[in-house]
């Protein structure tokens, strides 16, 4: 599960990307279960609410001496209490709990017994996966009524866009736009408490990842963005009930569950790779959605299509390697920004800042150097920005090209080979081998 820092609005003329950004590549309005309603004691006339199940436990325990095992895995503790609180009458406790002894060594006034109920007993372990199996189906028809559902509204936690129609609008405008990814909107339930949760955290100026609290939203937005906490703490049981995967198998955790995934991955995978197909990652031009496999036909693509000669540019400045990483990180956010990277105005769309850089003729009118030749531009702009791993490295073909010429590579004569091996140095150095031994 990976997360974002919040990208918030500033004033027009100050930089408002505050992470990487992605090229382009039924909802949660039910209410979950009512956490609300009553848990009445196995033995006795008293009840208590789901959130006070600890109190319940302590109860049954200082007032009753049952101790219920492994309580975290039983997945509806009010229909199991109200199961073995029907059970116990018909039988003696005995004959479903261990009994433990305490002080067993010790006088008889000192000693005490405790009643274990536990899935050694048989009847324990089929009750606890009838309710395990019973909350998946529950949480399947709910996830079901979630995708199917067109209802669903709300603004982006990290933008003013509205969605409306289906949450996995939402969902993927949040992975792909601001980098947020919550994980796929199939393997998510309650999704509307989800988001409630996540926007609550930020709002009281928590970090997602690391659950700091920060003293203002800009401290926060630096802290996510440099600590690289734009993603959820997956070790952070709160979430575990939004994901499907917790609720597959009875006592497992999704980690346990995707190790064994993997592990029956490795085991079956087959070592012959003679069918794997490479699939080639293309550059997107900086300036419309076209995408091409190779630096050479991108090249040739913008400069065709746009009049933007890259390396020409690359040739006159004489760049390096990450002075065109900075060139190109700026050059997409100027334009992600609505803002012509050659005089700076502003536009209301993207659409219209490279119409006006087309007609003004600034296709190829850059900024002073000491612009954009800025630390702050090694960062990427889109975080998927394939163009940038295949951009040149201009010093080192330089340097090769200089080798290749000053350094001329004369072939051997082996037209005498006879000759050749008479006058070798090996032979030399066989004779003293031959000595010294």
């Amino acid at each position: 599960m990976a997360a974002s820092v919040v990208q918030y609005n500033v004033k027009d003329g100050k930089d408002s990307i505050l992470e990487p950004l992605s090229l382009p590549e039924s909802p949660g309005g039910s209410i979950p279960p009512d956490n609300s309603t009553s848990v009445p004691c196995i033995l006795c006339e008293e009840s208590y609410s789901l959130t006070e199940k600890d109190a319940l436990l302590k109860h049954l325990i200082l007032e009753h001496k049952l101790v219920i095992a492994d309580v975290k895995l039983i997945a509806d503790f009010r229909r199991y209490t109200l199961y073995w609180r029907k059970r116990f009458p018909e039988q003696p406790i005995t004959d479903f709990c261990s009994v433990i002894r305490t002080n067993s060594e010790g006088p008889v006034e000192g000693q005490e017994d405790y009643f274990l109920l536990c899935d050694v007993l048989p009847e324990d372990r089929l009750l606890r996966e009838q309710l395990q199996q019973k909350r998946l189906e529950e949480i399947l028809e709910q996830q079901q009524r979630e995708r199917n559902d067109a209802s669903f509204h709300r603004v982006c936690t990290f933008c003013n866009d509205e969605f409306t129609g289906n949450r996995s609008l939402l969902l993927n405008h949040m992975a792909i736009e601001h980098g947020f990814n919550m994980g796929l909107p199939d393997n998510i339930v309650y999704c509307t408490e989800f988001l409630d949760t996540l926007q609550r955290k930020l709002d009281n100026l928590q970090c997602l990842y690391c659950e700091k609290t920060f003293r203002d939203k800009t401290t926060l937005k630096d802290h996510m963005r440099k600590k690289q906490h734009r993603r959820i703490n997956a070790k952070n049981q709160e979430y575990d009930k939004f994901y499907v995967i917790n609720y597959l198998e009875l006592g497992k955790t999704w980690e346990e569950v995707q190790s064994e995934d993997d592990r029956e991955m490795i085991e079956d995978q087959d070592d012959d790779w003679s069918d794997w197909q490479d699939h080639p990652v293309c550059a997107v031009c900086l300036f419309c959605e076209h995408q091409s496999e190779t630096m050479d036909k991108i090249y040739s693509h913008m400069k065709d299509t746009h009049g933007f000669d890259l390396a020409k540019i690359k040739t006159e400045l004489g760049l390096k390697f990450y002075q065109q990483v900075k060139l190109v990180n700026f050059m997409r956010r100027e334009i992600h920004q609505c803002r012509c990277y050659g005089c700076k105005e502003k536009f209301p769309s993207k659409a219209e800042v490279l119409k006006h850089i087309m007609d003004a003729k600034h296709i190829m009118a850059l900024q002073d150097k000491s612009t954009w030749d800025q630390p702050q531009y090694y960062f990427p702009t889109y975080e998927n920005d394939a163009l940038l791993c295949a951009l040149s490295d201009s010093e080192s073909e330089s340097e090769t090209d200089n080798q290749s010429k000053e350094i001329p590579v004369i072939a051997e004569d082996i037209s005498n080979l006879k000759a050749l091996k008479q006058t070798s140095v090996l032979n030399q150095l066989l004779k003293d081998r031959t000595y010294s031994s």
